[in-house]
């Protein structure tokens, strides 16, 4: 794991245990992958309290409460349907504070509307949700790490109540 990722989790492991809080993460793209970093580390059960991997319409559905009109009218990969998965994920857990991630990694599946590298991240929590979009370069495997690192970055920011960029 990369430095800069360990110190991502450090921090929100620390954050999240002074305010007595857990999370929750609704995946899609990243099929996971945050629930694995975060669960690597020794003592995350007092602070990740559980993952949804969603990666069907279906999923999203009926295990975030998704509505099915968000999906038709917007797509698995679009702002109202990742700030859905994010409070759904608050919803349907006992967390404080949650992170969903729905986007296109590739090599297929993009279009000009939604080119490979497409990922949208929703962090809710703290009292608000917020919504980014970003473009990843690379292959898949690049586009799925790139993914979970920003996910867990927009975390630590909320948990903090800052913003994700500072």
């Amino acid at each position: 794991m990369p430095q800069t990722l360990s110190k991502t989790l450090q921090a929100l492991a620390t954050a999240l245990s002074a305010r007595g809080w857990m999370m929750s993460a609704a995946e899609s793209c990243t099929g996971g992958l945050v629930a694995k970093l975060c669960t690597d580390l020794a003592g995350s059960s007092a602070w990740f309290e559980r993952g949804f991997v969603t990666y069907s319409n279906a999923a999203k559905q009926e295990l975030l409460g998704v509505p099915e009109a968000t999906l038709v009218a917007h797509g698995a990969v679009s702002e109202a349907t990742v700030r859905a998965m994010a409070e759904g994920a608050l919803a349907h857990s006992h967390a404080q504070v949650a992170v969903a991630i729905s986007g296109i990694a590739g090599p297929s599946g993009g279009s000009a509307e939604k080119p490979v590298g497409t990922v949208w991240f929703a962090w809710a929590g703290n009292g608000a949700t917020r919504v980014e979009c970003r473009q990843f370069d690379g292959d898949r495997a690049a586009v799925r790490e790139q993914a979970a690192a920003c996910a867990l970055r927009g975390l630590l920011a909320q948990a903090d109540g800052a913003r994700s960029d500072e």
